[in-house]
């Protein structure tokens, strides 16, 4: 069966600046897909060809096994990191108007929003024009004019920028629910807590090029553990010492230490076993904010 979404060796150019050099990678159905890098790295320009708005100049995109072509549309949503809905509109006038050119009936939309509004609560936004709502809840107006339509691929730009805590989760559990119902998503951010969280499969572009490709814990397992975490009940001595030990800091509960050799974690063990009760003790894998900082440097903001 044909993939929702793959890119064979696709490269853009913009006069002399080569903004895409040569990306591929496949979205499976019920996936949401990692595409991470810095400012200027390619991520949107990938997004904008996988959406139809630009052409690659090499390359192709194929969504089912087929060739871009404008009924496809109907099949895909968009959350841009630019938001732009209008503000003096009425939210109803405007996701039902989205929907309709995308080929839903008006009361196929008009049941959908509904059902969204129920999702997150806020039914009595249907008459609100948008500039009447906080910045947050434009932001969740645009979700669902994202996902109003049912979309077989969605590409989410920074979705949860700008959002409190409690509405962060709230859209990433709507992320996971639509993964579960089959869509297939393309996900690009700077948070690389959410990626850890919802992906399984991610690439990393840096200046157009991709840098790091594959699933999250097989790349893990390519780096050293380099940390560990130690919590006691008592205070633990000569950590230092141990060999492969780089540096010790006490933290609040305990201890962090740093390694060269994941060797030395066990001998770090014995020592605190020696000395006092161990609650807690981790070898801690790298994280994909340090690891993307070894691939990319401190370009990341």
């Amino acid at each position: 069966m044909a993939k929702p979404l793959v890119l064979e060796q696709v490269t853009k150019q913009f006069g002399e600046k080569t903004a895409v050099n040569g990306i591929s990678l496949q979205v499976e159905e019920g996936e949401i897909y990692g595409l991470l890098g810095g400012n200027g790295a390619g991520k949107t320009t990938t997004m904008r060809m996988v959406l139809g708005l630009i052409y690659p100049d090499a390359g192709r995109i194929l969504y089912h096994g087929q060739e871009y072509s404008s009924e496809l549309q109907h099949k895909m949503g968009y959350l841009p990191e630019e938001r732009g809905l209008y503000p003096k509109v009425k939210v109803s006038d405007q996701i039902v108007y989205l929907a309709r050119l995308k080929g839903m009936s008006a009361q196929e939309a008009d049941k959908s929003l509904r059902y969204w509004l129920e999702r997150f609560e806020v039914p009595d936004y249907y008459n609100k024009k948008i500039e009447e709502l906080s910045k947050g809840n434009q932001q969740k107006m645009g979700f669902i004019a994202a996902v109003v339509h049912k979309p077989k691929v969605l590409i989410l730009d920074e979705a949860f920028s700008g959002l409190d805590p409690v509405n962060v989760e709230l859209l990433k559990e709507t992320v996971k629910e639509l993964r579960d119902g089959g869509t297939s998503i393309l996900f690009s951010t700077h948070r690389m807590e959410h990626v850890e969280e919802l992906c399984s499969n991610i690439t990393i572009l840096q200046r157009s090029n991709t840098v790091l490709q594959g699933n999250i814990q097989d790349i893990k397992k390519r780096y050293p553990r380099e940390e560990v975490l130690l919590h006691t009940t008592g205070t633990v001595t000569g950590l230092e010492a141990i060999p492969g030990v780089v540096r010790v800091e006490h933290r609040e509960r305990g201890y962090s230490i740093r390694i060269s050799d994941v060797a030395a974690a066990q001998d770090i063990l014995r020592r605190a076993m020696e000395e006092s009760t161990v609650e807690h003790f981790e070898i801690k894998e790298p994280t994909l904010n340090q690891i993307f900082i070894k691939e990319v440097g401190d370009s990341h903001e």
